[in-house]
C-alpha cells in the first residue's frame, strides 16, 4: 500500500470532459491529449444538469482534497445556457477543500469569440483607428453562441453593438440579456433578414463581424459596398463556402480586399482559438481551483495579441 507521500507523487493529471451534445468533441480532447499526454482523458456525452452534481461530487472526493487538485473539468457542447447551467451546478457542488480547476467553452464560442475580437481590435488600431471606445460594431448573426460573446467584447471595450438576427424578438431578447448583465444600453438587437435591414443595420459600424453558421452568406458584396461606407475592418468565422461574407476569403489575414477595408477571415482566426484553448488548459492544470470563462480566454487573446488591457468590466 502507498503511503501519503508515495500517493503524493503518483497523483495523474485527470481531465474530464462534460459535453451536452451526443458525442463529445474530439476537438477540445485532441487539444488537451497532445499538451498532457501523460493525462487520463474521461469523457461524457448528453450531459444534464443532474447528470453535473453527480459526476462532480464523484470526481471530487475519492482522491481526496489533494487529489482534486490535478482533476480538472472541461464543459463544452452546442447548447451554451445548459453549458452555464452545468457550471452553475459544477460550482454549486465544490467547497473547500474539495475543488477544482474548470473551464467552460462550449463549442469552442468562448475562445473563438476572443480571438476574432481581439484580431478585429488589433487591426483597427494598428490601422490608426484608435482604441474602440465611442466606436460601433455589428455582429450579423449575433444570437449564436460565437455571436452573443463577441457583442460582450465589443461592449466590454466600450464600443456599441448592433446585434442581428432574422427574428426582431430574438436579437432584442439576447441584447436586453446582455444590457442587462452589463447595467448598460450599449447593445441593440434588430431583425436583418433582407438585404435592405442588414445595410441598415451596418450603415453606421466601424467593424463588422459575421458569426453565423457555416455555409451561411450573411453579407453580400454590394450591401457591403453600398451600406457599410463607414466600416473599416471586417471579420468572419465561417471556413465553409459560401463565406459569411462575400469577397473576404478565409485565408484573408489584415488583408485591404476593399478600398478601406481590412478584413480577416476564419482560417486566420483558427489558429489563434487554439492557442488561447491550449493556455485555458495549461492555466487550469497549473491551478489547484478556479473558473475559466470568456473574460479569461479573450484576456489570454489580448496578450498574445499584445493589445493593451484596457476593458471595462
Amino acid at each position: 500500500m502507498l503511503n501519503n507521500s508515495q500517493q503524493k507523487k503518483s497523483r495523474k493529471k485527470v481531465i474530464i470532459f462534460l459535453d451536452t451534445d451526443k458525442h463529445a468533441s474530439p476537438f477540445d480532447i485532441l487539444i488537451a491529449v497532445d499538451l498532457f499526454p501523460e493525462a487520463q482523458i474521461i469523457s461524457y456525452s448528453n450531459v444534464t444538469l443532474d447528470d453535473a452534481k453527480r459526476i462532480i461530487q464523484d470526481a471530487i472526493f475519492p482522491r481526496g482534497p489533494s487529489g482534486a487538485k490535478h482533476t480538472k473539468i472541461f464543459i463544452g457542447g452546442q447548447d451554451v445556457e445548459k453549458a452555464q447551467g452545468i457550471l452553475k451546478i459544477v460550482k454549486e457542488s465544490m467547497f473547500p477543500p474539495f475543488e477544482l480547476s474548470v473551464i467552460i467553452d462550449p463549442r469552442g464560442a468562448y475562445t473563438t469569440a476572443s480571438a476574432v475580437v481581439a484580431q478585429t481590435l488589433k487591426l483597427f488600431n494598428e490601422k490608426g483607428f484608435g482604441d474602440f471606445k465611442g466606436k460601433n460594431a455589428t455582429v450579423l448573426a449575433g444570437t449564436g453562441p460565437v455571436g452573443q460573446v463577441a457583442a460582450r467584447l465589443y461592449a466590454m471595450e466600450g464600443g456599441k453593438v448592433v446585434l442581428t438576427s432574422r427574428k426582431a424578438e430574438r436579437a432584442m431578447a439576447v441584447a436586453d440579456k446582455i444590457n442587462q448583465e452589463r447595467g448598460t444600453l450599449q447593445v441593440c438587437g434588430v431583425q436583418a433578414a433582407t438585404q435592405q435591414e442588414i445595410g441598415e443595420s451596418i450603415k453606421d459600424a466601424d467593424v463588422i463581424l459575421a458569426a453565423g453558421a457555416a455555409g451561411i452568406q450573411l453579407l453580400p458584396l454590394d450591401v457591403l459596398r453600398d451600406h457599410g461606407k463607414q466600416c473599416k475592418v471586417v471579420g468572419d468565422i465561417n471556413a465553409v463556402p459560401p463565406l459569411g461574407i462575400e469577397g473576404l476569403k478565409a485565408t484573408h489575414k489584415d488583408k485591404e480586399f476593399l478600398p478601406g477595408k481590412f478584413g480577416i477571415g476564419a482560417l486566420a482566426i483558427g489558429p489563434l482559438k487554439i492557442q488561447i484553448e491550449s493556455e485555458l488548459f495549461k492555466r487550469a492544470v497549473e491551478s489547484p481551483k478556479g473558473i475559466l470563462d470568456y473574460k479569461n480566454a479573450y484576456e489570454i487573446a489580448k496578450s498574445i495579441t499584445k493589445q493593451p488591457s484596457n476593458t471595462e468590466t
